[in-house]
Formats: C-alpha cells, structure tokens, sequence
C-alpha cells in the first residue's frame, strides 16, 4: 500500500510546477456531544496520498517529491485513552514518507517548508480556517524578504489536481469497490428477507429493524462505517428522498425503499432497492417497478467509454417520459409527447432527481461533470420548471476506470389527476458501475432488481 501512496505522491508533485508545494492536511475529530465524540473519519484527500488513518495530521508534498508527515506525537497517557499512536519516529518507514515531525511543531515549521517557493497549493473551502492559517504562515516569510527569502505569490486551489487524479479509479481502487459493493449487498438481502420473514410470522415490523440488519452485514465483513446515513422507507415514506431509518412501522402492502451502503477502508458503495414489505408486489406497484427498471436498464446502456455523463440520465428519461404518460401519471392530452414531457420537464414531480454522481472515496465524490477542455463551450437556456436561466456546458466524457451511479427513480405523491392507486409509491433502483472500454461492470448486483427474483428471495 505504501508504494501506491508514493506513486499518487509523486504524480501530484509532477504537476505542482517549478516551486511548488502542497499542503493537505486530514480531516480533524468533530465532537458529538458534552464527552463523546463522533467516530473518527479521515480526510479523503489526505487519505488517498498517504493511507493514513490518525487524526491531527497533515502532509507537506514539494514539487522535486520530498514529502514531510507531521502527526500527533507519541503519548503514552493519551494512548491509554485514545488508542495507539504511530508517532513521527515510525512514520518514515511505515508511509514511505521522507520525514516526518511531530504536528506540535506545525507553526514553526510550515513558515520554513514555504520559503522560497513559488506557488502554495491547498484544498480550497474544505477546511475551516485553513486559508487564514496559510496566510499566517506566510507572515514571517514575508518578514524574511530583506534577507533575500522569497515568498509564494500564488495560491492554488490543490483539489482541482487532486480532483482529476481521484476521478479515475486504478485497479486496487476499483477492487475495493466491488468489495464494499459485494458486503453491501449482503445487507440488502437481509434486510429483504428479515422483512418478509418477520411480516409473516405475524410480528410488528419497523424500519430500525431492516436497517439493523443492514449495519450487522456491514461490520460483520470488516467495513468500517455506513457510507451515509441509511435510508429505510417504508411505504409513504419513500417518497422523501433524504429520509432516514426511524420507528415507522413496515406494513404487509406496501413497499419498502432502502438506500444504504457501506464504507470499506476508505472507499464507499452506494445501493437502492424498493421490494414489497410481504414478497410479493402488488399490479400498480409492480407496474412502476418495471417502469423505473426499464429507465435503469436504458442508463446503463448508454454508460460505456467515450459516453457523455449525461448520456445515462437522458437515456433513463426518455424511458421515464414515456411510461408516465402509458400509465397515465400524465395526461397526454395536457402535456402533450414525451418529447415535450422531456422538454418542459413534465416529469419533474415524479423525477427530480439526477441519474448519477461520481462515487469513489466520497460517496458523491469529487470530480468536474464537465468535459475540461470544453468549459468554454457554454449556452444558455430557460429552466421550463424554474423559469430561471441557466448555463449549460458539454458535460463529462467517460472513460475506464471511472465510478457513477445509475439510480433512477419514481415518487408519487397524491396529487390532482394522478391514478390513485399509485399514491405514496416511491421506486428507486441504484447500482454503482465502473466504466469499461466496452460498456460497464455493475458490482453492486449482489442483490437482485428483477421483480420475479426479489420475489423468490424474500420467499426463500
């Protein structure tokens, strides 16, 4: 691991430019109450260049390569408390780091590492506080110019390199991926089955009940954490896009739509499944079910290399629009074609959400969605829904080893002139799909989306 460290090291460094150097530092410990504090996570940046998991650290990374770790100092008082610490004597050889110092002696040494370079690069609006720290460091080198000390007179913003380098997967990445894709899926299948199994012996059901399967599939295979809060909705309740897991009871009938995944060592999964509480979908709701399918199954048609990143979301529209108006969520007859439903954006209270974002350390992780060397290619249009006016750039064009989502979805709320017997349903599919030259792999079909097998699952 270290020397794939080093490698990503040395690759950001080739781009600092003559005299640059990088700051990074790790995310710090938020706390989450009066004595307890949140479980600690790292900074994926700072993470992704060193593999680093302590808090309270930072990087300093030259352009010749050099590259200097401050950390917490060994402390063996406090490590009786918090656990062990690595410390700067054993950080050399255990992170292929050039040196390391003690992140005590942070302020006394930044200003020397800042002498006589020409550009600073840090991550840009990350860190609270980071830029005014920067710039007090520049305070005494500044001070130092009568003595022939030269000061950085740029700054740069470290994640728009970063950003582009994290953007495409290397093969450990994209194996770690499918491994937290696989664990994830696991929980899904036992959140299914608990639900059937727990439903037909009679018992009251709650969603804090799936998602407790969920978490126990989780830990169980050595993930470290929840990639984000779980969603577990039941019936009405999927129809809130950010709900989380609560105490609403999982009711024979109606379906349950689940978003949740986990997190494994340091690189996230992201999954949606919506199954019947019972095992068995009803006509309306199968109906939607095979309409968003449909929609996932045009997305990922349309996801291969050289695609645009837009290319799966008009593909899972299209397919949307026209099986709104075969059901008759929409009146033809008011809104006209799917064309024009596309267009004025008619779909919009069923579907308000994109198809797809990058997932990667970060489960919506960084990277531009636009094309970089066609930023400049811009056209104006009106937001039919909105009425505001918008910008419009060509966006990203995909390549192998990137990671997306593809999550269509419904949500019907009740409403003038909708069916009623759609009311409350909301179906969303998710799977994570690493681009290839030909098409994309989907590692997260560990858990079923056909609606026949959902059924014989939950049956088994």
């Amino acid at each position: 691991m270290t020397s794939i460290h080093a490698q990503r090291r040395a690759r950001l460094a080739a781009q600092l430019g003559p005299g640059g150097i990088a700051i990074v530092p790790t995310a710090p410990v938020q706390a989450r109450n009066r004595d307890s504090d949140f479980p600690y996570r790292h900074d994926s940046y700072f993470h992704y260049l060193t593999g680093f998991t302590e808090p309270g650290a930072w990087l300093v990374l030259r352009a010749d390569g050099h590259a200097t770790l401050l950390c917490q100092p060994k402390d063996l008082e406090r490590e009786i408390w918090d656990g062990y610490r690595l410390g700067p004597e054993a950080a050399v050889a255990a992170l292929g780091v050039d040196e390391a110092h003690s992140s005590a002696e942070i302020d006394a040494r930044l200003p020397r590492l800042l002498e006589n370079t020409g550009t600073v690069w840090f991550p840009f609006a990350t860190h609270a506080g980071l830029a005014a720290r920067v710039e007090a460091w520049l305070a005494p080198v500044r001070a130092r110019a009568r003595q022939g000390v030269l000061c950085p007179a740029v700054q740069q913003d470290l994640c728009t390199l970063l950003d582009e380098m994290r953007l495409v997967k290397d093969a450990h990445e994209q194996d770690t991926i499918r491994r937290a894709g696989a664990i994830s899926a696991r929980g899904h299948i036992r959140a299914m089955q608990r639900s059937a199994r727990m439903l037909h012996a009679g018992e009251d059901v709650r969603e804090y009940h799936l998602e407790a399967e969920l978490l126990h599939a989780f830990r169980e295979a050595g993930s470290q954490f929840p990639a984000y809060t779980s969603i577990v909705a039941a019936g009405a309740n999927a129809c809130v896009l950010h709900y989380r897991a609560d105490a609403a009871p999982v009711r024979a009938g109606e379906l349950v739509l689940i978003d949740a995944a986990c997190e494994l060592d340091g690189y996230a999964s992201d999954i949606t499944r919506t199954f019947p509480a019972d095992g068995r979908f009803t006509g309306p709701q199968r109906a939607l079910y095979e309409l968003v399918l449909a929609s996932q199954r045009a997305a990922i048609a349309a996801t291969h290399a050289g695609a645009r990143f837009d290319d799966p979301h008009d593909a899972a529209v299209a397919v949307l629009a026209q099986g709104m108006l075969d059901l008759g969520l929409l009146d033809g007859s008011k809104v006209g074609s799917a064309q024009d439903v596309i267009e004025k954006r008619a779909y919009f209270p069923f579907y308000m959400h994109r198809t797809s974002h990058w997932m990667g350390m970060d489960v919506h992780d960084c990277g531009s969605y636009v094309e970089p060397g066609e930023a400049g290619q811009t056209s104006e249009a009106q937001d039919p829904v909105t009425g505001q006016t918008v910008t419009r750039r060509p966006s990203r064009i995909l390549q192998p080893g990137m990671v997306l989502t593809l999550e269509p979805g419904i949500y019907v709320r009740p409403a003038e002139g909708v069916p009623e017997p759609f009311h409350h349903i909301g179906i969303r599919i998710e799977d994570d799909a690493i681009v290839t030259g030909s098409g994309c792999e989907l590692v997260t079909r560990g858990v079923p989306v056909e609606p026949d097998e959902i059924e014989a699952l939950m049956r088994d």
